[in-house]
């Protein structure tokens, strides 16, 4: 079994939804993140800021960068079902812009059904 966390932008989730019952996958948490990418750092205002300029230590005292609405699907598969997961999140949320999103698998050690006591596989099985 694998986990999959997927961030995707804010107005991908329908079309996310429509592309996961696609696959077979009805059951999954979401919430409502905020967060950032890397983003490029501008090395001319930090070594301007090393010289002392005013204008760039004022430039880096700013808020810093915006932190972004976002989308954070949480999804347990069994481990056949991961690639196509996998391909339906990256064909509906790739749009080839910075800001599209980012895919996690990690594996899962135990799952249980609380209203049953089923474990891993059948506990995954509608």
């Amino acid at each position: 079994m694998k986990q999959i966390f997927a961030i995707i932008r804010m107005p991908m989730m329908n079309r996310t939804r429509e592309a996961l019952a696609d696959v077979g996958v009805s059951g999954y948490t979401v919430r409502k993140v905020l967060g950032r990418g890397r983003g490029q750092v501008d090395f001319r205002v930090l070594s301007a800021a090393g010289e002392g300029r005013d204008e760039a230590i004022a430039h880096l005292k700013d808020d810093g960068p915006m932190l972004i609405p976002k989308r954070l699907i949480n999804i347990v598969v069994s481990d056949e079902k991961v690639p196509a997961v996998v391909q339906a999140l990256i064909k509906t949320n790739q749009t080839g812009k910075a800001g599209d999103g980012k895919i996690f698998v990690v594996p899962v050690a135990e799952t249980i059904r609380v209203r049953t006591g089923e474990r891993d596989e059948a506990a995954l099985k509608e």
